[in-house]
Order: structure tokens, then sequence, then C-alpha cells
């Protein structure tokens, strides 16, 4: 590949763009994962590439949220696993919280390298590869099934990088799910209990931080944060955000 000069004003992008192309040749991105990518980073765009007040909001929740949690599982698919393999092993320490492997496009050589790449990042327990799984009710695709130790005990799922037909099935299970999700108007968003609209990049390591700042908080003052969040409010502040940013742009 071609070396990225670092004053390229594309290089952070770019890295990224990298960093999937080394996983889809290496077998455990799927090219689907590549065009998800470039969809996402249409509305990075419109973000600025910065994190929001609003992406702030919902991590606080977030953190909230897992920390409050019984059994906290997160969930890896292929391009979790490519752009913040370490970050998602470092979360999990510290919550403490389950990792599994889930996956749409889901063959046993990919479940197996994304463990590979986990464990190579510090993991030392990942379910959902090359087991006997449960399967979650009103659900077609491959991410029905999931590990009888993580996802169908879970009261709390964080699901990066997450397709709607999921996150809809697991909120009906009465689980809190936490998206990442770049789009504040796709299902996903519109269905999880809290949707962090940012890059995955730059709120996966401001989560880490957040529940180390809030881990030794009472258990009282993380229930008032969370109560505190409406995710409907918060995801109607990124569209006035955004609205906001075109409307300054078309006056240019």
């Amino acid at each position: 590949m071609a070396k990225i000069p670092a004053n390229h004003p594309r290089a952070k992008s770019l890295k990224i763009r990298e960093k999937l192309v080394k996983g889809f040749e290496r077998g455990y991105v799927a090219l689907e994962g590549l065009i998800a990518q470039g969809r996402g980073e249409c509305f990075d765009y419109l973000l600025e590439e910065k994190t929001t007040n609003p992406a702030k909001k919902a991590i606080r929740a977030a953190a909230a949220a897992l920390l409050l949690a019984k059994h906290p599982v997160i969930s890896v698919n292929g391009n979790t696993a490519a752009l913040v393999a370490r970050e998602i092993v470092e979360l999990a320490k510290i919550i403490p919280a389950k990792i599994e492997v889930n996956l749409f496009y889901r063959t046993k050589a990919r479940e197996r390298k994304i463990a590979i790449e986990l464990r190579k990042a510090g993991a030392k327990e990942i379910l959902g590869v090359g087991k006997e799984r449960a399967t979650i009710p009103e659900l077609m695709s491959e991410r029905r099934r999931v590990d009888p130790r993580g996802i169908l005990i879970a009261d709390t799922v964080l699901v990066p990088l997450e397709d709607g037909d999921r996150c809809q099935a697991l909120r009906k299970l009465n689980k809190t799910v936490i998206a990442f999700d770049l789009n504040p108007l796709s299902r996903t968003s519109q269905a999880a209990s809290i949707t962090i609209v940012d890059n995955i990049v730059r709120a996966a390591p401001n989560l880490i931080e957040t529940v180390k700042q809030l881990k030794e908080k009472p258990r009282a003052e993380l229930e008032k944060i969370l109560k505190k969040f409406n995710n409907k409010k918060n995801l109607a502040e990124v569209l006035k955000h955004i609205n906001k940013r075109l409307t300054e742009l078309s006056k240019k």
C-alpha cells in the first residue's frame, strides 16, 4: 500500500480505510463492510469529523449503563476488529464485560480470524466462536446465532457498527442496547437504547476514559445519569447539529 503523508488533509480517514482493506485481505472484514464504512464516512463529514456534544452525552450514558449492568457483553464484527480491537479489549477489562464475535456474513473462518485479532489485542476469553449456539427469536440472519454464555443472557449489549434487525430484536428481549452509528437516521440508531453518533475510532477511546471516570461513582449517581438521558432527544440534537452545518455551508 502507498505510504500516506502525515500532512495529507485526509490522512486519518485514509489510515482507517487502510486498516479495513488489510482486514479484508486477511479474510475477516467482509466486502460489504467496506461499503458500510464508506456510507458512515459520508455522515462523518457532516459531523465535521469531530465528537459532538450529543455524542459526549451518549458516551456518558453508555458508560453508566455498562457499569450498572449485571451481564454486559460487547459484540464484535469484522470492521470493529479491524479498527478498534485493542480498545474493545481494554473496555471489556475495565467494565468488566464479555466479548462475543457476532457476524451478519458469518463463516467459521471469519470467526476464527476475528478471534485471532482480539487475542493479539490481549483478549483472554472470546465467546461466539465455533460453539453450539442459542438463537434470537424473530431474526432470520446469521446474527440470530448467539452464545448462551454471552448475548443470550446479557442485560446490556454494546453493538458497534450494527444492523437494525438485530438491534430491534435485542430490544424486544428487553436488553439495553448501546450502538455506535454515524447515521442518526438508521434503524439501529432509532431502535437502540443509547446511540453514540460518532466515528468508533474516536468514540471507543472516549468511552474507555468515561468508564474509568465513573467506575468508582455511587450506583445512585450512575442511575441518575442514565435516567436523565433520552435517546430520541439526543438524536434530534445530532440532526440539528448537521442541519446547522449544512445551512452554514450553503451560505458560503
